[in-house]
This record gives structure tokens, C-alpha cells and sequence, in this order.
């Protein structure tokens, strides 16, 4: 059905999009978006933040979609996808995001994740390695400590996150509308912000507390950072509260690239949609025709 969706689209001209449900767990299905020639390699896989859905990639998937297959998901319990009170953890994401490939028959593709998806690779490299990756881009997060980064010199920022969680669940709406003010910080079409804010509010405020604080506070995947075996790019906001952290991520990977956005907020490819393709085309462009050993 998919594959007949994208040779429609393509007949009428456009980049050949289509939607489709992936089931990656007995009763959990993930929604995913898939535009472009299907055979074209590698496939890019868009991996979103925190309460966002696939639609925050549109620009991308436009754009990148011309030359090759791109497909981005709603994460389990985010946007379209299955909400459910079991697996909102990145490591249950890693897995979620390995049966799609399967499922979707993905070959060597190149993860990019943003922000929470940022924790859900770094769980899918913890897992599975990157033997079967032709690369990664990580989008303006570094690798959350886990419980470990429950310590006295963080106390400030962590009470923060959990005071932010409190309102949040009582006054959803409101919260949302904040955040996207505070990540994205260039003027965009009123409709393109009422199509996120109504993504956001698809996940339900429990679930999205639990998620936050299972992606801070649970399981600390950062030594997956010294199991990267393939070409990396990391792409930070020039605002960015944790750019030190990532520049020494990319100093800890080897090979990899670290660029900088400017008047860009966190979702930077949202504020600067220019910059963010030209840095991942670059990347993309430089990648070997077959990955090494």
C-alpha cells in the first residue's frame, strides 16, 4: 500500500510521500512518514524530540526527499503513533526504531536524531552497534547522564526540569505553547506552530513526564559515544546550554564533525532550515559508497 502511494505521488508530480503504520511491539505502532525513491541509498531516518512528532522534519523531508528515500517517525506514544504507558524509555525507542528498518527493509541508512531522539540513538548504538549504519547525525543534545547526573552541582538545573514537569501536566497547553516559543526562535507561518503545538498535545502528560525523566534520569548510554564506528556529524544551536558538552562528544567520536548554527534556537533546523540542509547534504555527500569494516 505504501509503495503504491509513492508511485501515485510521484505521477502527480512533488516529492513521493506517503504515511503508514509500522507495528514494532504486540499492540504498539509507530507512524511513520516515507518520501523519495525507494531504492535511493542511503536512506535518511529522521528521528524527532520530546512530545514532537514527524512533522517537525517537513523542511527536510521536502528537501532531502529529491535525491533520496527519507522516512521519519512519530515515536512510540508521540504524534500518530500507539500511546501507551509501557516503553517510553530510549532504549525501548532503539528497539522501536530497529523493527521499522526491518519492516521498511532499510539498508546502511543514516540516523538523525534531535534532542530526545539524540538519547534514542545513542540507546541504538548501545544495543546494535553501528556496523549496519552508513552514519549518524546528532541535532543539539549531548548524551544524557542518566541517574548519575542526579548530583549536588546539578541540583539546580534538575529541579528545574522537574518543576517544569509539574506544570506541564497540570497545564498542558499552556506549557506547550511555551516551549515552542523558547525552541524555535525565528518567525514561522502561524499554521506550521499550530500543527506542531497540536502534535505535542498528542501525547498525553503523563506519558510525556515519564518519557522526560526516563530520557534524563534512567539509563546512562553515554559510552555509546566510544562505540561509534561510522562517519558522524554533530550540529549544535549557537544557544545552546549544553555546546560545550557537545563539542566534547565530538571530540570523543572519532572523525567526527561539529558545527555550529547561529540565530538558531534548539530545534535549529526549524529556525534555520537553509544552514541545517547545506551542513547535512555536505555530510551525506562525503559519506564512501560502502561503509567499512
Amino acid at each position: 500500500m505504501l509503495a503504491r502511494a509513492l508511485v501515485m505521488a510521484a505521477i502527480l508530480g512533488g516529492p513521493a510521500t506517503a504515511q503508514d503504520l509500522v507495528e514494532v511491539a504486540p499492540g504498539v505502532m509507530l507512524n511513520i512518514v516515507e518520501a523519495g525513491e525507494e531504492t535511493a541509498e542511503p536512506t535518511l531516518v529522521l528521528v524527532p524530540g520530546w512530545s514532537m512528532a514527524s512533522g517537525v522534519w517537513r523542511t527536510q523531508i521536502d528537501h532531502f526527499s529529491r535525491s533520496r528515500r527519507v522516512i521519519a517517525i512519530d515515536p512510540r506514544s508521540q504524534g500518530e503513533s500507539t500511546k501507551t504507558g509501557y516503553g517510553n524509555t530510549p532504549a525501548t525507542r532503539a528497539r522501536d526504531l530497529r523493527a521499522v528498518l526491518e519492516a521498511r527493509g532499510v539498508r546502511r541508512p543514516v540516523l538523525v536524531g534531535w534532542s530526545q531522539g539524540v538519547q534514542d540513538l545513542a540507546a541504538y548504538v548501545t544495543l546494535y552497534g553501528t556496523d549496519d549504519l552508513a552514519g549518524l547525525v546528532l541535532v543539539d543534545s549531548a548524551i544524557a547522564g542518566g541517574a548519575r547526573s542526579m548530583t549536588p552541582e546539578n541540583a539546580e538545573a534538575n529541579t528545574v526540569t522537574f518543576v517544569r514537569m509539574a506544570i506541564y501536566q497540570q497545564y498542558q497547553a499552556e506549557y506547550v505553547q511555551g516551549f515552542l516559543e523558547a525552541i524555535i526562535t525565528q518567525p514561522q507561518p502561524p499554521e506550521r506552530l499550530e500543527r506542531l503545538a497540536a502534535d505535542a498535545m498528542k501525547t498525553p502528560p503523563a506519558i510525556g513526564v515519564a518519557i522526560m525523566i526516563a530520557d534524563l534520569f534512567g539509563d546512562d548510554h553515554s559510552a555509546a559515544a566510544d562505540l561509534i564506528r561510522r562517519p558522524t556529524l554533530i550540529v549544535a544551536s549557537d544557544s545552546s546550554p549544553e555546546l560545550a558538552r557537545q563539542r566534547a562528544l565530538a571530540e570523543r567520536i572519532p572523525g567526527a564533525r561539529f558545527e555550529i548554527v547561529e540565530d538558531a534556537g534548539h530545534a535549529l533546523f526549524v529556525d534555520q532550515p537553509e544552514r541545517f540542509n547545506a551542513l547535512l547534504a555536505e555530510f551525506l555527500a562525503a559519506l564512501p559508497d560502502e561503509p567499512e569494516g
